[in-house]
């Protein structure tokens, strides 16, 4: 195991071994300190107990949870990380004083007395009445909640901004060698495209079913090529490749196909990843409509809601084959990981399987704002929510 590992690594011990290692280093700096203060030997004339001292130690640390783990695990990563300061402060106001309070009540109503011994707490809390007493403990507890929320805030913003850090380097990586392969299969597409329109007009003549086919191949092709290499398209041309995609398998299956798909309208001003919808789709005729016999089936049907675009893909498969949800397919994978790069924290990909039914469903939080990056035109003419 390195230090590496040991501070980054996501796995169940990893964690709890860091928790300990922090609670364990900030209690030995926080029992020392106070064993060793020279107000405690002033008044004592000698130094405290050690081991009461720990003891003590125990009573101011445990109130600082309330305010440290509900810091870590929730105001940092729902408001701080996603640019939401004002609720930041909000809920750190809140979660500071509750824990405040819970403190202050904590060294109040300890009996110091019947424990048998002089601390600093009992040194400071000996005045009379109970507002007081509860003003001396707020001051005795802001200092030890800070610093302990410093301490661990600063340990998950670093944590969060080099894996933050690290997932762009990797992004950056995959898209260069993504374009180094789009380059690569870009191959004179302006003479593949003479060729298909070549042969589009000679199928017409011949085979318009085979013309059609081509001309819809030819809008994917130019998408592909055109847009796949972008950080952003509009969610509505994205939407459209699909449509044509589908258009194309429809006049392959002819009749025998019951595809049923919905998507929202009106979309151009959001942005999404390009490419990510597609091999969903494909999927669905891969491992269903193309594996069943009688009766395939298709029903796609996606929804935005604010931010949220989600999209529900479902496929009829056939019983005696199982696709083993826990071993997808290569482009589902990519897929996944691309999500995870691009959009990690915001989104869920899940994936089902019934004995004659195959689900795959993705939300995903998108960018609402226009991008200069997504294209201004869509890929063809068709029109959006057919069935």
């Amino acid at each position: 195991m390195s230090v590496r590992e040991f501070i980054l690594s996501d796995k169940k011990w990893y964690r709890l071994g860091r928790h300990l290692v922090f609670w364990l280093f900030w209690g030995g700096y926080f029992t020392f300190t106070r064993y060793l203060n020279p107000v405690v030997y002033m008044a004592m004339g000698k130094f405290p107990d050690f081991w009461k001292t720990i003891v003590e130690t125990f009573f101011f640390l445990f109130p600082q949870t309330f305010i440290v783990y509900p810091a870590l695990y929730f105001i940092l990563p729902q408001f701080v990380f996603k640019q939401k300061y004002v609720r930041a402060v909000f809920w750190f106001i809140l979660f500071y004083f509750v824990a405040l309070l819970i403190h202050a009540i904590v060294l109040i109503y300890i009996p110091w007395d019947k424990l048998n011994w002089i601390s600093t707490a009992q040194l400071f809390l000996t005045t009379s009445t109970f507002p007081q007493k509860l003003f001396m403990a707020y001051l005795g507890s802001i200092q030890g909640s800070l610093t302990a929320l410093a301490l661990a805030s600063s340990f998950k913003m670093f944590k969060h901004y080099y894996q933050k850090s690290l997932r762009n380097q990797q992004l950056q990586k995959e898209n260069s060698e993504a374009q180094l392969r789009l380059l690569m299969a870009q191959v004179q597409p302006h003479f593949m495209f003479n060729t298909l329109n070549n042969i589009y007009s000679q199928a017409q003549e011949e085979s318009p079913k085979s013309a059609k086919m081509i001309l819809e191949l030819s809008y994917i092709l130019r998408y592909i090529l055109d847009e796949g290499k972008k950080n952003w398209v509009s969610l509505e041309n994205e939407l459209q490749m699909v449509v044509d995609y589908l258009n194309l398998e429809k006049i392959r299956y002819d009749e025998k196909l019951d595809l049923h798909y919905s998507f929202p309208k009106n979309v151009m001003d959001i942005s999404i990843a390009p490419l990510l919808l597609l091999p969903l789709v494909e999927n669905c005729f891969k491992h269903g409509a193309s594996k069943m016999v009688n009766n395939p089936w298709i029903n796609i049907k996606s929804e935005l809601n604010g931010p949220i675009f989600s999209i529900k893909l479902m496929n009829g498969k056939n019983e005696n084959i199982s696709l083993d949800s826990g071993r997808v397919g290569t482009g589902i994978e990519n897929v996944r990981r691309r999500l995870n790069l691009i959009y990690p924290d915001k989104h869920t990909l899940s994936i089902k399987e019934d004995r004659d039914i195959y689900i795959v469903d993705l939300a995903i939080e998108l960018n609402v704002e226009k991008s200069n990056q997504t294209q201004t035109s869509t890929a063809s003419g068709y029109e959006y929510a057919k069935t």
